[in-house]
């Protein structure tokens, strides 16, 4: 377990070097078409749901108390809305490819439509709304900032999920991946500040396992369908590999899925606590650092 103190106390909006511009192989990562097909359905989620975080965590930081305590969460936060919104375009260009490519995105459309029924019929309901979405977030971080330890933990080893992946998606992944677990505690945080209970807590991360797990599947499942991979062995020996193999997913998954049950979870006392920070530095001549946004 590490603790919270662990956390960051400034999060840097960093400008990736990468050119989505001239597209990539169909079946970019490492010529897999299931784990290619599976990155691209993650890449489908992302310009709507950092636009919902983004808008999460503004209307949370609008209610909270500008005071001397609340000073650093508050800086934070403006590092957690530019980092968003920086995956949120970088996404956008590259699911623009996508497009290119022959693919649909249902899941984003999907998602967007849940967030409108969502902010009509029941979050617009309750005295401080801002608190179903903050939950929904900080459930939702708490699944990408898992991907992103352990999208990190097996570089270059057996387990790798980019191991074979072509640039500039290799990096863009990766950097990805070392931002949400960087800023995985700020929603979190925010959340437990403006006296968000465990009980919603909880509620909303059943909905976001449930909703998750089912849409990261419909979406895979579409994206091999319209590359017509779907019924090739190869496809379903890579699924399962990367779901059961030795270093499978449900396995690497499941021990921090299950802490945030806990009434005493915080998210530093998941993942490497220096690891994201490691990559950054290291590669640090990938990006430049650029102003807050407001």
């Amino acid at each position: 377990m590490h603790p919270a103190s662990h956390a960051p106390t400034e999060l840097t909006i960093r400008r990736l070097s990468v050119d989505l511009s001239r597209g990539f192989s169909r079946h970019w990562n490492g010529g897999d078409a299931f784990m290619t097909a599976f990155a691209n359905a993650l890449s489908m989620s992302f310009p709507v749901g950092e636009q919902f975080f983004i808008d999460a965590v503004k209307a949370g930081n609008k209610a909270l108390p500008d005071t001397p305590e609340n000073a650093e969460l508050k800086h934070l936060i403006k590092g957690f809305i530019g980092q968003e919104a920086t995956h949120r375009h970088l996404h956008a260009l590259y699911n623009a490819q996508l497009d290119k490519q022959g693919l649909i995105n249902h899941w984003g459309p999907r998602a967007e439509r849940r967030m409108v029924l969502g902010r009509e019929k029941l979050f617009g309901k309750s005295e401080k709304p801002y608190l179903h979405e903050l939950a929904l977030t900080a459930a939702v971080e708490h699944f990408t900032a898992i991907f992103g330890d352990l999208t990190l933990e097996r570089m270059d080893q057996p387990g790798d999920w980019f191991g074979g992946a072509e640039e500039p998606l290799k990096t863009l992944w990766r950097w990805h991946a070392a931002e949400e677990s960087e800023h995985k505690c700020v929603a979190f945080d925010l959340y437990q500040r403006l006296g968000g209970n465990h009980t919603w807590r909880m509620r909303w991360y059943r909905f976001v396992t449930l909703q998750f797990s089912s849409d990261v599947f419909r979406q895979t499942v579409n994206n091999l369908w319209r590359d017509k991979t779907l019924f090739l062995p190869s496809t379903w020996w890579s699924a399962s590999r990367f779901l059961l193999g030795r270093h499978g997913m449900l396995w690497r998954v499941a021990k921090p899925l299950w802490a945030y049950t806990r009434k005493d979870f915080h998210p530093m006392q998941v993942g490497h606590p220096t690891q994201s920070k490691e990559w950054l530095d290291k590669h640090s001549d990938q990006w430049r650092a650029v102003g807050a946004q407001a």
